[in-house]
């Protein structure tokens, strides 16, 4: 069965030629009223990504992804391996907002809030524009000969690129590491801490790769949520959409003959001027409809205004629409599907909020020694702890010490020093804890014991306390 031909680009992306080779986009400079809005908000965004792993919120990093040693900070909120299932918690309520978003409004996260997009449309190319100019001078800089002007102009802005590129390289490993042990170890030298100088480089080579050559593949190729986006949109969703029954009309699309009333020859409204796909950053012909290469970035929408301002035309040819909208006239409805979807984030979010509220900036777990049986001590039984304490907090515990509760008995910590635990940091050790037979009533008796710094309580632990089945 043959392909209609109209489907054809469905076979292909608009990166790729017909032998399988990379083709290079030269997108021509956005620019109007939409593009004036995603700069403010890219470089808003902007200054939140370079700030965040600099901002410190009660002593906490704003932002952290401490894998290695597998510490977060999210929103000043520092989790630790004992509170993954939060941390979890808190990518699962990304996952589903997200979700939901692309349900009601499409593929717009990837046009106005993805640091890919940002990076690569208000930063390198718009430097790109600087230096070699728009489409056409960029295009005939990259078939010419390699003469002065190319050297310069290709040196200049892969040089540029360079350095962009270790900068955003240090501050993804300020997230990855700290801010603050990032800058220790610019103070200290590079000669000091090589294996994270080899880590900023490869960080560095990665990135410019990306902007300098992979750029628009990374959505195209790389990225899933291009894919997904195919099965969470519907008819109801909000996309930037060529509105096609104003556009064909009758006849079809046609050039513009300033001679001629378009509406008593029956030809659309599309002058088929192309310039919406020359200002796409991926190279897509947004009258095809819907496409996986589509990042909802805007472009065609002010470059299609400009156009019909200039031949008289209504706005909005392409604009923010739903198939349902465009093609039935239908206004916008907030279905069942999304509904749902708001419902399961609310909860998520509620759960989420309860949990933080629960969480506590200590936590100490006191634990039998496995394999370790009851002591017998005269007419008291002993029994041998583990313990862990983690800090959480910003501040140094210096005077730690345990209490038992609600039965009469001797805590002894082995070793019997003043025990610290730093901030952020953990301590653990051994401990003994005595009891008279008299009042152990059973062979296993649970035990309240109470962590305190100083004279204040941080923490209370429960553990189990072996003993004899009889005293016979």
């Amino acid at each position: 069965m043959s392909k209609l031909p109209d489907e054809a680009f469905r076979d292909t992306i608009g990166t790729i030629d017909d032998e399988g080779n990379r083709k290079f986009i030269f997108p021509k400079k956005p620019s109007g009223r939409f593009y004036e809005y995603r700069k403010w908000v890219s470089y808003f965004l902007l200054i939140i990504l370079i700030a965040n792993p600099f901002i410190k919120v009660n002593g906490n990093q704003f932002m952290m992804f401490n894998i290695l040693e597998r510490r977060f900070n999210i929103f000043g909120f520092p989790f630790w391996p004992q509170d993954f299932y939060i941390f979890v918690l808190f990518m699962i309520v990304g996952v589903v907002f997200v979700i939901l978003f692309t349900v009601i409004f499409g593929r717009i996260f990837c046009g106005w809030i993805c640091p890919q997009t940002i990076f690569l449309e208000m930063v390198f190319r718009r430097i790109e524009y600087w230096i070699e100019g728009d489409r056409g001078a960029q295009i005939r800089l990259s078939k010419q000969e390699w003469n002065a002007e190319k050297i310069r102009k290709k040196g200049l802005k892969w040089s540029v690129f360079l350095v962009i590129s270790f900068g955003i390289a240090n501050v993804f490993l300020a997230y990855l590491i700290s801010s603050d042990e990032l800058i220790r170890m610019i103070e200290d030298g590079p000669s000091n801490h090589l294996s994270t100088l080899i880590a900023l480089s490869i960080f560095t080579g990665v990135f410019y790769f990306i902007f300098a050559w992979f750029r628009e593949q990374v959505c195209i190729i790389a990225c899933p949520y291009g894919r997904l986006q195919g099965v969470l949109l519907d008819n109801k969703s909000i996309n930037v959409a060529y509105d096609f029954v104003r556009g064909e009309k009758q006849v079809g699309r046609a050039k513009f003959n300033k001679q001629e009333d378009r509406e008593v020859t029956g030809k659309g409204d599309c002058i088929d001027c192309k310039q919406c796909v020359n200002v796409c950053p991926t190279g897509i012909d947004i009258r095809n409809g819907t496409q996986l290469e589509c990042v909802n970035c805007t472009a065609c929408i002010d470059e299609c205004d400009t156009i019909m301002d200039s031949v008289g035309l209504p706005k909005g040819l392409i604009r923010y629409a739903s198939e349902d909208e465009i093609e039935k006239k239908s206004p916008f409805k907030f279905t069942a599907r999304m509904k749902g979807y708001t419902a399961i984030l609310a909860i998520l979010v509620g759960i989420l909020i309860g949990l933080l509220f629960l969480r506590t900036d200590v936590e100490a777990t006191i634990l039998r020694l496995p394999g370790q049986l009851y002591q017998h001590k005269g007419d008291k039984i002993s029994n041998i702890f583990t313990y862990k304490i983690i800090n959480k907090t910003n501040g140094d515990f210096n005077d730690i010490h345990f209490k038992l509760i609600g039965i009469k008995g001797t805590l002894n910590v082995v070793g019997n020093q003043t025990l610290t635990v730093p901030k952020q940091g953990m301590s653990s050790g051994t401990l003994f804890i005595e009891i008279n037979q008299f009042l152990l009533e059973n062979e296993k008796t649970k035990l309240k014991i109470e962590v305190y710094e100083g004279d204040k309580k941080i923490e209370t632990s429960t553990t189990s306390f072996l003993s004899p089945r009889s005293f016979d």
